[in-house]
């Protein structure tokens, strides 16, 4: 079953956060992801949620998710993210 990290998150130093946008997909090829959405600025249609930005990303499965995640030359890209954003990031499995 397919997996999905959606992020929503507000950059906070874009020139530091342009090397993860440059560097990120390779990390997410890598471990089977794939862009559903890519950064984009949604369009709030119900409650108070209030994204800035957002990007979905599609994997075959929660344990590819996670190894995308975890993968250990990542890390170091994903501190650059942790430093330039504002980010929250949740895991949630495809329907069946």
């Amino acid at each position: 079953m397919a997996a999905y990290l959606v992020l929503d998150f507000s950059i906070q130093n874009f020139p530091m956060f342009s090397e993860y946008i440059e560097k990120a997909p390779e990390f997410i090829r890598k471990h089977g992801g794939k862009y559903i959405v890519q950064g984009a600025e949604p369009t709030p249609i119900e409650g108070d949620w209030r994204p800035e930005r957002m990007v979905i990303l599609e994997f075959p499965n929660r344990d590819a998710a996670k190894g995308f995640l975890s993968d250990p030359d990542f890390q170091d890209l994903l501190k650059v993210r942790h430093e330039s954003t504002i980010s929250k990031l949740v895991l949630v499995d495809g329907a069946s």
